[in-house]
């Protein structure tokens, strides 16, 4: 399964995966507003892949399969201050 993979040019670390190259048809035209105009960033061949960098590849083969697109979102901000607090309080 080949899909190629797309980067926002206004959300940081957002990508999208599409099937085949420049056809974003089913993708919902509220997303690709909000995405920006794509950047081609690679091809991916899914089918001699067993895992991806930041994406779980399994969903993204359901996906791209049962609705034609997938779109992978940064991954949460680390609360620093959070982590921190917690490790003081269980030092005492």
């Amino acid at each position: 399964m080949l899909c190629v993979v797309y980067k926002s040019p206004k959300l940081d670390q957002t990508y999208l995966y599409v099937l085949r190259r420049d056809d974003f048809s089913a993708v919902p035209e509220a997303l690709l507003k909000t995405f920006g105009k794509p950047m081609l960033v690679t091809l991916i061949n899914l089918a001699t892949k067993s895992k991806l960098a930041h994406a779980d590849i399994d969903k993204v083969r359901h996906q791209l399969t049962e609705q034609g697109f997938y779109l992978q979102l940064p991954p949460p901000p680390e609360d620093l201050l959070k982590a921190h607090k917690e490790s003081q309080q269980n030092k005492e």
